[in-house]
C-alpha cells in the first residue's frame, strides 16, 4: 500500500501519515509550548515568550499535516532550542541543559534528512 492518492475511480485516496520521528518531534514541540504557557501563567517566564509558544504550536500542527512551511518552522524551533541550551550549558554547566541540547540537536539532524524532506508537500 502506497502513500500516494489512488487514481482508480471509486476508491478513496490513501491518507498520508507523517513519519514516526516527525510525529514525535511535533509532540515534543507541543510539550515545549505547553511548558512555556504554564511558565508564563505561573510568572516564571516573561509574557513575550508566548510568541514562541504560538510558533511551536503552529509548527506542531503543520508537521503532522506534512507541510513544508511547518518543516521550516519546526527546523528553526529545534535549532533555536539547541542554541539556547548550548548557551545555558556554557554559562551554568548544568547537565540537564546539555542533555536537552543534545536531544534538540538529534531532532535537528533528523529533520534535515532527505527522506523527511521528500515526504513534505
Amino acid at each position: 500500500m502506497t502513500n500516494e492518492p489512488s487514481s482508480e475511480p471509486g476508491r478513496q485516496p490513501v491518507r498520508r501519515m507523517p513519519l514516526p520521528g516527525v510525529a514525535a518531534i511535533a509532540f515534543y514541540l507541543l510539550l515545549v509550548a505547553g511548558t512555556i504557557v504554564i511558565g508564563v501563567v505561573g510568572g516564571h517566564y516573561p509574557p513575550v515568550l508566548l510568541i514562541f509558544s504560538v510558533l511551536f504550536i503552529s509548527a506542531c500542527g503543520g508537521l503532522v499535516a506534512s507541510f513544508r512551511w511547518a518543516w521550516a518552522l519546526g527546523l528553526a524551533a529545534v535549532f533555536s532550542l539547541t542554541a539556547y541550551n548550548a548557551w545555558i550549558f556554557s554559562q551554568q554547566r548544568s547537565a540537564p541543559s546539555a542533555i536537552q541540547g543534545l536531544l534538540n540537536l538529534l531532532f535537528f539532524l533528523y529533520l534535515i534528512r532527505p527522506e523527511v524532506r521528500a515526504g513534505l508537500r
